[in-house]
């Protein structure tokens, strides 16, 4: 079966796939990656076809060292989402503009993942009732005011009168 655009190239139907690896592992933690990469070495491949450029790796190093491994045995590579070929100069200048932008992209998602982690380990939960509304609220249980009439005078939950009634309990 010839593939189109590429006379003489013959479809080969050896799948490399690593279902559920991130593309920013390295290649010991991908074993389609890495069947891939020995096929390469064993020169039994001429072109690598990808879907898109961060199915191959998402950073800029790992890219720029997949493409030169391959062109040095001979290989070009295809990208489809892409509409790319590596057997052309144009196709290699494009590859590494695409190379830098999905590095970016990894970059930026690292970046806002550590930013909202940040974020959200400031506050967490309620913020702690001021010690002055928690006086009163012991001044007035210790006037013998119910629990719910406490809580509707001062507006505050129950549950924050009742473990105010609590804490007062466990002090005495």
């Amino acid at each position: 079966m010839e593939i189109t655009g590429f006379p003489g190239s013959l479809l080969s139907s050896n799948q490399h796939t690593d279902h559920g690896i991130s593309g920013s592992k390295g290649r010991d933690k991908r074993p389609g990656y890495d069947a891939l990469m020995k096929a390469v070495a064993r020169r039994e491949i001429d072109m690598v076809a990808s879907w898109a450029v961060d199915r191959l790796g998402r950073s800029l190093q790992n890219l720029v060292t997949f493409l030169t491994e391959i062109n040095a045995k001979g290989v070009d590579l295809y990208l489809h989402q892409q509409a790319l070929d590596t057997s052309t100069p144009s196709g290699r200048a494009m590859f590494g503009m695409l190379s830098v932008f999905a590095d970016f992209e990894r970059e930026m998602i690292i970046s806002r993942i550590k930013a909202g982690l940040a974020r959200s380990t400031k506050r967490s939960g309620r913020p702690p009732l001021d010690a002055e509304k928690v006086e009163r609220i012991k001044r007035s249980l210790t006037k013998g005011v119910s629990i719910n009439a406490t809580a509707k005078k001062l507006k505050v939950g129950v549950a924050t009168v009742h473990r105010v009634k609590q804490q007062m309990a466990l002090a005495a």
